[in-house]
């Protein structure tokens, strides 16, 4: 089953820049994110992220998992000295709609005040205390191949309902897998992100050490512009 995470509304003006490496990730977060009113761009470029891009323009800045640790470290330093009130996420894994529901996250509104809303991973079950009613759904995401550079995945809604005031539980099924799989709890109008089961450390050890670590193959190259037709 599949279904598609739709961000709430942005800030005026938010511009989001994700940088990883899986081709068909890429076009297809920025194609989600552009239908949902933000300005998006993505790039595997590394070496030109900072030459192809206006960094000082950028709002919220997504780092792939297959991103060397001193290109984030060189972007991330450039792109806040231009733009202290930028946000940087690192992404969970390349699954687009999963990258699409950390920038809702990242953009959306606060919940309410005096209303809670957490992942309890010991239990798999999301926990939400809430003082009005509220639209309620939660969405998963699962990992079905590691292969580099376009790993695959499935999706699943698996909660959607008007919840009354008070304290509830909603399980994770037992079908989700326990690794590479995530999360994400909408509110109304506030969505929070998590993990349910990690990354495994085989697909950790994959990703380079330095700009200069060529231990993946090469990719189709991307860098999508905001004026393409």
């Amino acid at each position: 089953m599949s279904t598609t995470h739709e961000p709430t509304a942005k800030p005026p003006g938010a511009n989001v820049l994700v940088v990883g490496r899986s081709p068909s990730a890429l076009v297809t977060a920025v194609d989600i994110l552009r239908k949902t009113g933000y300005t998006a761009n993505a790039t595997n470029q590394f070496d030109r992220v900072l030459t192809d891009y206006d960094a000082g323009g950028v709002d919220i800045l997504v780092f792939g998992g297959m991103v060397p640790p001193d290109i984030k470290q060189h972007v991330r330093d450039e792109l806040t000295r231009l733009n202290p009130e930028a946000r940087v996420i690192q992404g969970l894994f390349g699954i687009p709609e999963l990258i699409a529901a950390q920038v809702a996250a990242a953009t959306c509104p606060p919940l309410p005040e005096g209303d809670e809303v957490a992942y309890d991973a010991d239990h798999r079950c999301v926990r939400l205390t809430i003082h009005e009613s509220a639209d309620v759904r939660v969405e998963v995401w699962w990992a079905t191949s590691f292969t580099p550079p376009e790993p695959t995945s499935v999706s699943e809604r698996v909660y959607e309902k008007t919840l009354d005031p008070g304290a509830h539980v909603i399980p994770i099924p037992h079908h989700v897998p326990e690794e590479a799989s995530f999360g994400a709890v909408t509110v109304g109008q506030s969505v929070q992100v998590f993990t349910i089961g990690p990354v495994p450390d085989s697909v950790r050890r994959l990703v380079p050490t330095s700009a200069e670590d060529k231990r993946l193959p090469d990719v189709t190259a991307v860098t999508t512009r905001i004026d393409e037709s």
